[in-house]
């Protein structure tokens, strides 16, 4: 603390002073830079020395495949088994409901949501980096298979329609069986692209999927799990949709039979949705009392479970319930591959979408915890995950941000947690699955919906981002009305294409600014924002916010113009005009000189001359109201023209600040060369300012220097080339 008085005063007690020549690209490369020789390898030797192994070589591979072998060995186990024990059985317990809710999503089985479950979070304890995240189900991921799956096989394909008071079961179950082998389908695919995509370190694919993206896309997702649950909730009827609109339609269908509303099963939804919210408040406000939280639906599965076993809610009251769950685990199977090329493409953005939650949350508790995550890495696991479980019967899974947040505030420490989760699914599969049969329906759906409060949340984000970011507002709006309109799979499509567009539209309206000089100094500013800069007589300094490329190189050419008032086009055209005058003048003067002369030549020689010294004194008058010399030879044309010019713009040189140019393209550096030459035939100087290295290598690769044009033009900083303009304007400044 003693240090914050010195802190405040460091901008006026440190200070540095510099003395060296105004330095310019030319010199730099000749004098100050001498590049560093680089031995070029042949394709074979980088073949050659890829493929070499060695015992480090090997071992850094093993850790990389296998992060458990970095943390396992040095495992403090007095530290963090307690908390990995307390976290994984936390996690274990909130994970048994989850999973039988969202195999309802995935419109499957809910036993196929415990299988789910258990697989992947296994291998992710192999496979993963992170050590916080919770994978298995998860409600989007869960809906996107949904739709695909409902797509493939709608009910339409099996008569399930009520046969002597009874379902048609045989119908009922083929077509879970035909709905399981096109979900386990979309798993294989979704594994096999995730880890090819890992392989090829394809990673950085997430950044496409900016954060209000994936905001607006999962509130919208959140929107079709609602209105998908809503007829479990009420205990209704009605065909499910999917593609664009479904969400529409489902609605509409629910609407159109509420008079059908069963009152046992929206009873049992109300009060376990009441005691949920409330356990989540109890939960959320003493989070620091508790030392776990209140496992609030585990305790709503059980209740509810006994009350509909012992009250027979689905024999007295036609409540669904989730019928039989076979216990113990299914044979491995090989997925139908006659499936594959109805469902690639829906794999691959569950692939991506998958990821990109997977991802966030790990760099979340990540930069927390003070460790890294890799996420090449990351795909690789997912994509083991999803492609060995496929044969196991799961559907595909991600991160779960509500069991994650769970796992690492319960004293998680490592995947240890993880796995201690996947036993206890595990036991729940092989011992006592059979006693969840007689779970209600809707109290799933009420799971489900109150899980989703914290989704429904991100509806805050308009107003700060109303504030902040319009742009950003944008993508998350169309993220999301894309996404409930056109559903889920074209709506992400519509929103990355969107936020793509968006940078685009970023790159071609930049801020164009003129700098001035804050006085006594080397930094430069905006002169329309600040009292204190200056500009310096005779010198622009233009400044575009933006790389310079093919997509905004002509509206960087009219801001130019613009900005700094000098038009090379309408003052050549001005510079033509006034030449066309002066020579009409001198041909008009050269006619009235030939017809006086004539006039003269009639006279004697002493009226003669007087005659003749009376017209030399009114051409001389013609001549000067016209503002041009009639003795004028070409350099004094040329004089002339530049003064004229000097009058009309008052600028010598112009100064392009290339500081937040990151690249240039060849339609950019045309655009460049095109703007140099033509004020230079105005008689103004354009040169480059704080132009980076990377920039200067393309401008090399370009042929740009070539002719007039050298590195001489370009300068290291600014202040550089506003000194090399004050020495040597091209044309001195009007006072």
């Amino acid at each position: 603390m003693e240090y914050e008085p010195e802190a405040e005063n460091m901008s006026r007690t440190l200070m540095y002073h510099v003395d060296r020549p105004v330095y310019n690209e030319g010199c730099i490369e000749t004098e100050l830079l001498h590049r560093k020789q680089k031995k070029t390898q042949t394709i074979k030797e980088k073949l050659s020395q890829s493929l070499r192994c060695s015992s480090k070589k090997l071992k850094s591979a093993v850790y990389n495949f296998l992060p458990i072998l970095t943390w396992l060995p040095s495992y403090p186990v007095k530290e963090y088994l307690l908390g990995d024990i307390i976290s994984g059985l936390s996690t274990g317990v909130m994970q048994l409901p989850q999973g039988l809710a969202y195999a309802m999503l995935a419109a499957v089985p809910p036993v196929y949501g415990l299988y789910s479950s258990f697989y992947p979070v296994l291998l992710y304890t192999f496979f993963g980096t992170s050590r916080h995240v919770s994978i298995g189900t998860f409600a989007v991921i869960s809906l996107m298979i949904g739709g695909i799956v409902v797509r493939e096989v709608p009910d339409s394909m099996f008569d399930i329609t009520a046969v002597n008071g009874t379902n048609n079961t045989d119908n009922q179950l083929a077509r879970d069986a035909m709905r399981v082998k096109v979900a386990v389908a979309v798993t294989f695919l979704t594994g096999i692209i995730q880890f090819c995509l890992g392989l090829l370190r394809f990673g950085f694919v997430a950044i496409y999927l900016t954060e209000p993206l994936v905001r607006g896309f999962t509130t919208a997702a959140a929107v079709h799990v609602v209105v998908s649950q809503l007829k479990y909730l009420f205990g209704i009827e009605t065909k499910r949709y999917s593609g664009p609109l479904s969400v529409i339609y489902s609605f509409i269908a629910v609407v159109s039979k509420i008079t059908t509303t069963n009152t046992a099963a929206i009873t049992v939804a109300l009060i376990c949705i009441v005691f949920l919210v409330g356990v989540k408040e109890i939960n959320e406000r003493f989070k620091k009392k508790l030392p776990v939280p209140i496992p609030g639906e585990i305790i709503v599965v059980i209740i509810s479970t006994g009350v509909s076993y012992g009250m027979k809610l689905h024999e007295n009251y036609g409540v669904d319930v989730v019928g039989e769950i076979p216990v113990g685990l299914l044979p491995p199977a090989v997925p139908d591959f006659s499936i594959f090329a109805a469902v690639i493409t829906d794999s691959f953005a569950i692939a991506i979408v998958g990821f990109s939650m997977a991802a966030s949350m790990s760099k979340i508790f990540a930069l927390k915890h003070g460790y890294t995550v890799n996420g090449n890495q990351e795909l690789i696991a997912l994509g083991l995950c999803n492609f060995s479980g496929s044969f196991f019967q799961t559907f595909a899974v991600t991160c779960s941000m509500s069991r994650s947040l769970v796992q690492e505030s319960t004293g998680g420490k490592t995947q240890i947690a993880g796995l201690l989760a996947s036993i206890v699914v595990l036991l729940v599969i092989v011992a006592i699955g059979f006693v969840f049969e007689t779970l209600p329906q809707t109290v799933l759906a009420a799971i489900i919906m109150v899980n989703l409060i914290g989704m429904f949340k991100q509806f805050r984000d308009i107003p700060v981002l109303w504030r902040t970011s319009r742009i950003e507002l944008a993508i998350w709006f169309v993220a999301f009305v894309a996404s409930v309109l056109l559903g889920l799979d074209y709506g992400l499509l519509v929103a990355v294409a969107f936020a793509i567009i968006s940078v685009i539209y970023r790159t071609q309206s930049p801020k164009y600014t003129i700098l001035g000089q804050i006085p006594e100094t080397d930094l430069y500013c905006d002169i329309e924002e600040y009292e204190e800069v200056m500009e310096h007589s005779g010198i622009k300094i233009f400044q575009a916010n933006s790389p310079l490329y093919f997509a905004n190189s002509e509206l960087y050419v009219n801001a130019l113009k613009k900005k700094t008032g000098v038009d090379p086009v309408a003052l050549l055209a001005a510079k033509k005009k006034s030449q066309k005058k002066r020579e009409k003048a001198k041909n008009q003067t050269k006619t009235t000189n030939k017809k006086r002369n004539s006039a003269v030549k009639l006279t004697n020689d002493q009226e003669m001359g007087v005659k003749h010294e009376l017209m030399d004194g009114e051409t001389h008058t013609d001549l000067v109201r016209n503002g041009q010399f009639a003795a004028a030879n070409g350099d004094g044309d040329c004089e002339q023209s530049l003064r004229f010019l000097d009058r009309l713009t008052g600028v010598h040189s112009i100064i392009l600040d290339f500081t937040p140019v990151t690249f240039i393209d060849s339609v950019g550096a045309k655009a460049l060369k095109s703007i140099m030459k033509e004020y230079d035939e105005i008689g103004v100087t354009v040169i480059v300012g704080a132009c980076s290295r990377a920039v200067m290598e393309d401008l090399s690769k370009l042929d740009f220097f070539e002719g007039s044009i050298t590195r001489d033009l370009v300068f290291p900083s600014v202040h550089d080339a506003v000194l090399y303009c004050q020495y040597k304007g091209s044309v001195e400044p009007l006072e």
